[in-house]
C-alpha cells in the first residue's frame, strides 16, 4: 500500500490550497490512480486501523438498496450519522441508485442483477457497470443534507460513483471512479469496498478476484487532517492481511458480516480525525 502513502505525500507537495462545501479548506489535486492486485493481499490500510466491520457493513447495506441508517446502527456502523434525518433517512443515494434504479415507465432496474448477468453470460462485454449519478435526485446545494432527504433528494451526491468490471483468462479486475476523494478518511475504505465488492462478485460468477483500480477526480485532504496525515506517513507499511470469504451464499444478497474472515491483520494504532460534513 505504498502507493497510499505516495498520494498522501503527492498532495501535500503539489496540492492546490482550495475552498470547499464544508468550509473546512483543502488541499487539493486532480487526477490519480491507485493499483493493486488482490494475488498480493487485502488492501486494508496498515499504516493505521481500519474498522473492518463499518467498512463490510456499509457494502452489504447498499447491496441490501437500504437508504437508512437503522440497519447500520443496529450493526454497529454510524459512519452515515451525520447526514441522516432525525429518523434516519438519508433519501435516494447509493443502495437504491444501485438497485433500484427508476425507469420512465415507473419501474426500477438492478443494476446489480445486470453486473452479474453480464459476468455470468457475456463476460467479454465492455458494457459491465453500474453508476449512481442519477442526476434527478441529486441534492440542492443550498439546503442541508437532511432536508434534501426531506424532499426525496439525495442527502449527498455519490462520490464513488461509477464501476466497470473486466474480465480476462478467469479473473475479474474492476475499476472505480471516485470524483470527490477524501483521501485520508474516505479513501481507505473505498479501496477494501472496491476490494471486498470484487471478491463477491467473482465468486458469485465463478471468477477469481484480479486486480482493482481507483481513478480520483478530486483527491484532497482536509486542513484538519494535516497533521494526522503527517503522523501517518512516518510509519512503514507492515504486510497485507488476508481476506477469507467463508461460505457461497444463494445470492450477492444474501450474505452477512459473520461470512468473512480477515486473517493476519497488524496495523498501526487507529489515528482519529474529525469529519467534515
Amino acid at each position: 500500500m505504498k502507493q497510499y502513502q505516495q498520494l498522501l505525500q503527492d498532495i501535500l507537495e503539489n496540492g492546490v490550497a482550495k475552498g470547499d462545501r464544508t468550509g473546512t479548506g483543502t488541499l487539493s489535486v486532480f487526477g490519480r490512480q491507485l493499483r493493486h492486485d488482490l494475488a498480493a493481499g487485502f488492501p486494508l490500510l496498515t499504516t493505521k486501523k481500519l474498522h473492518l466491520k463499518s467498512i463490510v457493513n456499509e457494502l452489504l447495506w447498499f447491496l441490501r438498496g437500504d437508504t437508512n441508517t437503522g440497519w447500520l446502527k443496529a450493526n454497529g456502523v454510524s459512519i452515515w450519522d451525520e447526514w441522516a434525518t432525525e429518523s434516519g433517512d438519508l433519501g435516494p443515494i447509493y443502495g437504491a441508485q444501485w438497485t433500484a434504479w427508476p425507469t420512465r415507465d415507473g419501474g426500477t432496474i438492478n443494476q446489480i442483477d445486470y453486473v452479474l448477468h453480464c459476468l455470468r453470460h457475456n463476460p467479454d462485454s465492455r458494457r459491465i457497470l453500474f453508476h449512481g449519478w442519477n442526476v434527478e435526485f441529486l441534492p440542492d446545494e443550498t439546503m442541508s443534507p437532511q432536508d434534501n432527504a426531506r424532499a426525496g433528494r439525495m442527502a449527498l451526491p455519490p462520490c464513488h460513483l461509477l464501476y466497470q468490471f473486466y474480465v480476462a483468462e478467469g479473473r475479474l479486475s474492476a475499476q472505480l471512479y471516485i470524483r470527490s476523494s477524501d483521501s485520508f478518511l474516505g479513501l481507505p475504505y473505498n479501496m477494501a469496498s472496491l476490494a471486498l465488492l470484487t471478491m463477491m462478485l467473482a465468486q458469485q460468477s465463478d471468477l477469481v478476484p484480479g486486480e482493482i483500480i481507483i481513478a480520483t477526480g478530486d483527491s484532497h485532504l482536509y486542513s484538519n487532517h494535516l497533521q494526522q496525515v503527517a503522523e501517518q506517513l512516518a510509519r512503514e507499511p507492515r504486510a497485507l492481511p488476508r481476506l477469507e470469504i467463508l461460505r457461497r451464499p444463494p445470492t450477492i444478497y444474501d450474505y452477512c458480516f459473520e461470512d468473512f474472515r480477515l486473517d493476519g491483520y497488524d496495523p498501526h494504532p487507529h489515528i482519529a480525525a474529525p469529519v467534515a460534513v
